[in-house]
Order: C-alpha cells, then structure tokens, then sequence
C-alpha cells in the first residue's frame, strides 16, 4: 500500500468516526454482545433516538 493511499484511508476513517458515521456499527456490535436475545434497533430509529437523546439532554444516569 503506497503512502497516499495510507493517507487517504486515514483521512477517510477520521472524518467518519468524526460525522458520528460509525455510531450505528458500533452500537450494533455492543448490543449484539450484551443483549444478543433482544431485537436491535432499525438504523433509522437508532438516528432518530440518539437526535432526541441530544435534543432532551442527558438523563439521571
């Protein structure tokens, strides 16, 4: 792998972790480990409860 491309898989892998695009992956694998028997969330409800979450503010916990 030249240098460039080592670059730009950098630069790729910043700017996604730093737009929250991983979010959804990572849930899915944390969930799936702890809570293999419960359904997952879809990607959409997913969104749409981490914007409300931000929304509303931090809870008691």
């Amino acid at each position: 792998m030249t240098a460039l491309a080592r670059a730009a898989r950098a630069v790729r892998w910043y700017v996604r972790e730093l737009m929250g695009d991983t979010a959804y992956d990572r849930y899915r694998a944390r969930h799936q480990a702890v809570h293999p028997a419960e359904p997952l969330l879809s990607e959409r409800e997913f969104w749409r409860r981490r914007q409300n979450d931000r929304a509303t503010g931090p809870g008691c916990c």
